[in-house]
Order: C-alpha cells, then sequence, then structure tokens
C-alpha cells in the first residue's frame, strides 16, 4: 500500500523543521531560511497535520521538541543529508563520460587504493570515482554502490564476492629501534614494546605462538583502534607492530619503518571485490574489479 503523495512533507518542510529544532527558535530559524516566521510557523503546522504528530511544545516563551519530535529529529536529519548527497553527486558528475561508486575499508582506500586510482583514471579518462570508507558489509539496494572493497569472508548478501588478496603481516618497527633492541632473535620481542590493533587483540599472542614462543605475555602495550594510528606510532618508534605490508608500502621505502623478522603471520580472511547482483553488468565496475586484480602485488 502507497502513501497519498499529499502525505509525503516536501523537503522545504523538513528543511524548517530541522533548522527549529536546532535553533530551538521559529524566528532564528526564519532567518536562516531566508523566510518569515510566520511562514515558517505554517510549515512547521503542515508537517505536524500530515503526520497527526505534535512535534514542538512552548515552554517561557521559546519552543522545544516534544518527545515525538525528538524520535523524529534524526531520521529527518538523515532524508535531508541523502538528499544534499544526491544533488552534490550529480553535479560532480554533470561533465563526466561516465561515474563509479565505491564502498572500501578507509585504511585500505587511503593508503592502498587512492595511490593506484591516477592509473585507472588515466585508463578511463572523464570518468568521476565516488569512494567511500565503509568497514563493514551493507546493503548495496540502500547504500547504492557499484562494488566494493571487503575484508573478511567471502560472505555477503545479494552479491558475489571475487578473491582479490591476502594479507601479509610483519612485525615492523623504526629501525632506531630495532637496533637498539639488539635481537637476536624472535625470542627478543618478548622484553620490547608492543603496539596492538583494537579490533585484532590476539594478534601478538598468535605471532609468538607461532614462533614458538609464550603468548601470554604478548597482550601488555598501548592500542590503537586505526591502522592509520598505529603506523605512525610504529613509526614514530613507540614499538613494534604487526602490519600488513600494503599498508606500509611508503615507510618501507623512505625508511621511516624496517621489518624486524621475516617472518609473517597468516590469517584466515581475504580482501575481496564485491558486486552486487543488481550491477553484474555494470561495464565500469567490471572493468574496474579487473584492474584491481592487475594492482595486487605492484608496488608503488
Amino acid at each position: 500500500m502507497k502513501l497519498s503523495r499529499t502525505l509525503i512533507p516536501d523537503l522545504a518542510v523538513l528543511q524548517a523543521f530541522e533548522c527549529a529544532a536546532r535553533h530551538g527558535n521559529f524566528t532564528l530559524a526564519a532567518t536562516e531560511l531566508s523566510l518569515t516566521q510566520s511562514a515558517v510557523s505554517r510549515q512547521i503546522k503542515t508537517l505536524e497535520d500530515q503526520l497527526g504528530l505534535l512535534l514542538f511544545e512552548r515552554v517561557r516563551k521559546r519552543v522545544v521538541l516534544s518527545e515525538h519530535g525528538r524520535r523524529l529529529l534524526p531520521e529527518v536529519r538523515r532524508l535531508l543529508h541523502q538528499s544534499e548527497e544526491m544533488v552534490v553527486r550529480a553535479r560532480a558528475s554533470a561533465q563526466a563520460t561516465d561515474t563509479l561508486a565505491l564502498a572500501c575499508l578507509p585504511t585500505f582506500a587511503s593508503r592502498w587504493l587512492v595511490p593506484r586510482l591516477p592509473g585507472f583514471m588515466a585508463r578511463h579518462p572523464g570518468t568521476v570515482i565516488d569512494v567511500a570508507s565503509r568497514a563493514a558489509p551493507f546493503d548495496f539496494e540502500a547504500e547504492g554502490f557499484d562494488l566494493a572493497i571487503h575484508y573478511g569472508q567471502p560472505v555477503w548478501a545479494r552479491a558475489s564476492c571475487t578473491y582479490l588478496c591476502s594479507e601479509t603481516i610483519l612485525p615492523v618497527a623504526r629501525p632506531a629501534l630495532i637496533e637498539a633492541a639488539a635481537l637476536d632473535g624472535p625470542q627478543g620481542l618478548a622484553g620490547q614494546p608492543l603496539l596492538h590493533l583494537a579490533t585484532r587483540p590476539k594478534q601478538w599472542a598468535q605471532w609468538f605462538e607461532m614462533n614458538g614462543l609464550d603468548g601470554a605475555d604478548a597482550y601488555r602495550g598501548n592500542r590503537f583502534d586505526q591502522f592509520a594510528m598505529i603506523i605512525e606510532a610504529a613509526a614514530s618508534g613507540m614499538g613494534f607492530a604487526l602490519l600488513p605490508l600494503y599498508l606500509i608500502e611508503s615507510e618501507l621505502a623512505s625508511g621511516r619503518l624496517r621489518i624486524a623478522f621475516d617472518r609473517p603471520i597468516t590469517t584466515e580472511n581475504s580482501y575481496y571485490v564485491v558486486f552486487p547482483e543488481s550491477k553484474r553488468e555494470h561495464r565500469l565496475a567490471q572493468a574496474f574489479g579487473a584492474w584491481l586484480h592487475t594492482q595486487v602485488g605492484t608496488r608503488l
């Protein structure tokens, strides 16, 4: 059953509601929107009539959101943000010959993907690429992406996953720290400062055990919840970190980081290129997926 169009609020009415809610004042909202105070009042009344809800209450000569208004506000802001994004994307692609909307893990995008994008753009001049960060699976139909790069298992509702690459994770640190530690083997790391990624809390313990060491002492040290943070911490000399090589290409090339031991740890997860079922015939998305596979193993 579809709602009558007369029951669906106009964006202008939703903007008036959001603005009045933010200011707690119809007059200030009117000033921001270049309207009269009475025009804002009418728009709020229109929205209340359409929804059958009281959205504002008057308290000591000012307006405050009612309980219904407080529950509605986040949804209105989400709709307004989506509308704004739609307009911005449309204007950005106005002169483009083709567009591609891509979702990717933030550190993978900034550290590995973006530096390589000029190569793809050179092959497809006139293309506009919209890269957004997503750390977990999402609904392609709701988000509107053409493809995604996913880390984990090859499982995604209403989409197909194609293997891209696995991770080579090695212990690294600032060269001066490695030299000062005078390590004579993996056992030498037992007394060194360790850096941990909050989302992979057992990784050092696994590396220790893989090298025949007791992993019970591997949980001490500082923790960070982003790869970007732990990379900078390691490069600054705060300690040893277990990091995927693809994320630290520039640091290794410049000498800011050095591999302590060439003893990689393997993980059960990998990177996958994900195509939604509805975009299987998307020419540019398929071309991008094929290009990604040519970049695996290449160094900048």
